[in-house]
Protein backbone atom coordinates (compact mmCIF):
# COMPACT_ATOMS: atom_id res chain seq x y z
CA UNK A 1 0.00 0.00 0.00
CA UNK A 2 1.42 3.23 -0.91
CA UNK A 3 0.32 6.26 1.03
CA UNK A 4 -1.57 8.86 -1.13
CA UNK A 5 -0.24 12.41 -1.79
CA UNK A 6 -2.42 14.80 0.45
CA UNK A 7 -3.22 18.32 -0.79
CA UNK A 8 -2.73 21.14 1.65
CA UNK A 9 -5.80 23.21 1.84
CA UNK A 10 -6.62 24.94 4.99
CA UNK A 11 -9.61 23.19 5.39
CA UNK A 12 -7.56 20.19 5.90
CA UNK A 13 -8.11 18.53 9.19
CA UNK A 14 -4.43 17.01 8.23
CA UNK A 15 -3.15 20.32 8.22
CA UNK A 16 -5.10 22.06 11.38
CA UNK A 17 -3.28 19.22 13.43
CA UNK A 18 0.11 19.65 12.29
CA UNK A 19 0.06 23.55 12.45
CA UNK A 20 0.02 25.76 15.63
CA UNK A 21 -2.17 28.26 14.01
CA UNK A 22 -6.15 28.08 14.36
CA UNK A 23 -7.65 26.96 10.70
CA UNK A 24 -11.22 26.23 10.39
CA UNK A 25 -11.85 22.70 9.55
CA UNK A 26 -14.43 22.03 12.72
CA UNK A 27 -12.44 20.68 14.92
CA UNK A 28 -13.21 23.27 17.42
CA UNK A 29 -16.69 24.95 18.90
CA UNK A 30 -16.57 27.82 20.53
CA UNK A 31 -19.34 29.68 22.39
CA UNK A 32 -19.43 33.11 24.42
CA UNK A 33 -20.65 32.52 28.27
CA UNK A 34 -20.58 36.13 29.51
CA UNK A 35 -17.04 37.60 29.64
CA UNK A 36 -15.69 33.80 28.65
CA UNK A 37 -15.52 32.09 25.55
CA UNK A 38 -15.68 28.76 26.05
CA UNK A 39 -13.79 26.36 23.41
CA UNK A 40 -14.65 22.26 22.87
CA UNK A 41 -13.69 19.83 20.83
CA UNK A 42 -15.74 18.56 18.07
CA UNK A 43 -14.08 14.60 17.68
CA UNK A 44 -16.29 14.55 14.47
CA UNK A 45 -14.14 16.75 11.95
CA UNK A 46 -10.98 13.97 12.88
CA UNK A 47 -12.92 11.20 11.04
CA UNK A 48 -10.60 11.45 7.98
CA UNK A 49 -7.58 10.91 10.57
CA UNK A 50 -8.92 7.86 11.61
CA UNK A 51 -10.33 6.53 8.50
CA UNK A 52 -6.58 7.35 6.58
CA UNK A 53 -4.85 5.50 9.77
CA UNK A 54 -7.46 2.62 9.36
CA UNK A 55 -5.80 2.26 6.02
CA UNK A 56 -2.22 2.03 7.89
CA UNK A 57 -3.78 -0.50 10.61
CA UNK A 58 -4.86 -2.83 7.77
CA UNK A 59 -2.24 -3.41 5.75
CA UNK A 60 -0.19 -4.17 9.05
CA UNK A 61 -2.79 -6.25 10.47
CA UNK A 62 -2.19 -8.10 7.01
CA UNK A 63 1.28 -8.11 6.32
CA UNK A 64 1.47 -9.43 10.32
CA UNK A 65 -1.25 -11.94 9.31
CA UNK A 66 0.60 -13.38 6.28
CA UNK A 67 4.34 -13.55 8.00
CA UNK A 68 2.66 -15.28 10.69
CA UNK A 69 1.22 -17.90 8.37
CA UNK A 70 4.84 -17.95 6.65
CA UNK A 71 6.38 -18.61 9.73
CA UNK A 72 3.72 -21.15 10.75
CA UNK A 73 4.08 -22.90 7.85
CA UNK A 74 7.55 -23.11 7.45
CA UNK A 75 7.83 -24.49 11.14
CA UNK A 76 5.37 -27.07 10.08
CA UNK A 77 7.76 -27.98 6.93
CA UNK A 78 10.72 -28.63 9.50
CA UNK A 79 8.98 -31.08 11.87
CA UNK A 80 7.72 -33.14 8.72
CA UNK A 81 11.92 -33.09 7.58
Amino acid sequence: MTPMARAATTSDVFNAIAEPQHREVGLVRDRRAGKQRLYGLDARGLRPVHEWAGGFERFWNESFDRLDAYVRDLKQTRQED
